[in-house]
Parts: structure tokens; sequence; C-alpha cells
């Protein structure tokens, strides 16, 4: 039957065409629902912070850091205690935010390798201990983040990587090996090569149309194969 042949050749040729990227979106999403989520972004790795009581009586207030860190008006202002003591940030109303010193409005002195170390252990929870530091003039893309970073690796399992603020010495985001798999994994998963951020691009699009008619297609090659015909024979039967 003309149907058959049909759906026969459009199963196949669209079948060898899209069977790698269908094999990445099953196999690569079994192994991805597999991990914990919270293995991946290294959850288990971070230690609770101690809560630290923040004096007023230490501190200066917004106006007066702003007037010290020469920003003339700022949107925001947030206040917080670091390990390197208590920070304002500020927002201006153009540019980047500044973060100083919330005892003197000064800048705080640039983090030096030991401290960085110190400090990344400080954030860590588990059986690993630092084994690198290295300050890094751009943040790597896989942080998502723009400007200098600390980077400090420990020698866990995972090989579980400490991202630290210059500043402050505040872990801002953590990487490891798991979560580098899950990326390709995800990468793959959405057809973006490039950074994964984009899931909804012409060329997914496409695949997946093409996979639904591969699929529509086999579902007419079975019911053909199943269905009896008036001899008690099977479309596509030989002999």
């Amino acid at each position: 039957m003309k149907i058959f042949r049909w759906s026969s050749q459009v199963h196949k040729w669209l079948a060898l065409i899209v069977g790698v990227q269908v094999l990445f979106w099953v196999g690569g999403g079994m192994l991805m629902t597999m991990m914990p989520i919270e293995t991946v972004r290294s959850e288990h790795r971070v230690a609770a912070a101690p809560a630290t009581a923040l004096d007023p009586a230490g501190v200066i207030d917004a106006a007066e850091a702003a007037r010290a860190a020469g920003v003339t008006a700022f949107g925001k202002a947030e206040i917080r205690t670091t390990r390197r003591g208590p920070v304002w940030t500020l927002t201006p109303i153009e540019g980047e935010p500044v973060t100083v010193s919330a005892v003197d409005g000064r800048p705080l002195p640039p983090l030096d390798e030991a401290e960085a170390r110190r400090l990344a252990a400080l954030g860590y929870a588990g059986p690993g201990k630092p084994v690198s530091a290295a300050f890094l003039p751009e943040a790597p893309e896989e942080t998502g983040r723009e400007g200098p970073l600390w980077r400090v690796d420990f020698d866990d399992r995972e090989r579980t990587s400490f991202y630290l603020s210059p500043e402050t010495g505040e872990v801002l985001t953590r990487r490891s090996e798991m979560w580098r798999f899950f990326d390709l994994l995800w990468r793959l998963h959405v057809m973006d090569w490039d950074d994964g951020e984009d899931f909804n691009h012409p060329l997914i699009i496409v695949t997946a149309a093409v996979s639904t008619i591969v699929v529509l297609s086999g579902f007419v090659l079975l019911w053909f194969r199943l269905r009896p015909t008036r001899r008690g024979r099977r479309v596509g039967d030989k002999g």
C-alpha cells in the first residue's frame, strides 16, 4: 500500500536525521534526572555561616559612607555583615554598585591568596582541602558573572570550586565537575552549544517537529503491521 511504503520511508530517513539528537534528549534527560540538583549546585559543600549581630554604634550611615566613597547619588543602599567586617553596598543612580567598609566608608583592601584560601575554607563543608587559589581578572563564563573573582579549588571527589568576591571574600557561586557535566548535558539537550541559555531557537523547534513526524509515522507503521488482512496476514509480513 502506498501509505505504508510512504510512512516507512519517512520514518526511516527522518529517524536517521534526528536520531542522535533524540538520544541526547532521552539519554541526557535521564542522566540529569538522576543527578540531585542540590549536589549539582554544591549546596552540600556550603558551611552554615555563624549569625553575627550588627552593632549600629560601630558603623556609619549610608549617606556618610557614600560621601567617603565619592558616590554623589545612590538609589539603593544595603548593609550586611561579612567575614571581613560590615559593608555597605551602594548602588548609584548610574553606574555599578560600590562596596565599602561600613566602619569608615573606605574600600576594603584586596584579598591576597592566603586570605582567599582561608575564607573559602571557612565557607566550605566537606572532606576537601583548598589546593589552589587564583585571582581571575575576568569572571569565567561558567559563573554567569562579570568582573574579577577569586577561584579556590578543593580536592574533594567533585573537585569543587568556590568563586569569591575580591572585595568581601564572600562565596558568590560554586562549580564542580558534576555541575560541568550537567551543564554539558543541558547544552546538548536544548541544542544551544554556546551558553545553554536559548532553548526555543529555530533549530530545536524544527528538530522537535521532525521528531514528531517520526513518531507519528511510526504509529502508522505499527497500525498497518498489527492490522490483520482478509487472509490473516499483516501488512509488511514476508513469506
